[in-house]
């Protein structure tokens, strides 16, 4: 018995890999990237040899942590700022009312213009200073 070339199986028709055509590739300008100056200064590829380090992931939990709560907090202290900005602006204007109503007050409770308001209900000053009353001890 020999043995001779068996055809290949399945289909013939398809375009094999090394056959498939393939795009040009333009060549890229040279310049300054970041990316590649990133890559070239900072290799970190050894840490990932063997995958993912995971002795390393309690410090990068912990710091990632630490990280979120500095934001909040810098968050939280900034709305508190816009807030006590906001109520002593609140607070200025409340305290120009009350100087304002307490100066009016003051004018309009002096004796002279509470004789002059009342006087066309009828009511006029008296002239005659006033007097005591006196009550025996017995008689209340």
């Amino acid at each position: 018995m020999t043995k001779t070339a068996a055809a290949p199986k399945g289909n013939t028709l398809r375009v094999k890999p090394e056959e498939e055509v393939k795009p040009e590739v333009k060549a890229k300008k040279k310049g300054f990237s970041l990316f590649k100056w990133l890559d070239k200064y900072t290799n970190v590829d050894f840490l990932f040899q063997e995958g993912v380090p995971t002795k390393y992931l309690p410090h990068v939990l912990f710091l990632t942590g630490i990280t979120l709560f500095y934001i909040g907090n810098t968050h939280y202290a900034e709305k508190t700022i816009r807030k006590i900005a906001k109520i002593k602006v609140e607070t200025e204007d409340l305290r120009a009312d009350y100087t304002t109503l307490k100066s009016d007050y003051m004018g309009a409770s002096k004796q002279s213009e509470v004789a002059r308001n009342v006087a066309p209900l009828g009511l006029v000053e008296s002239s005659s200073p006033p007097y005591q009353v006196e009550v025996a001890e017995d008689e209340y």
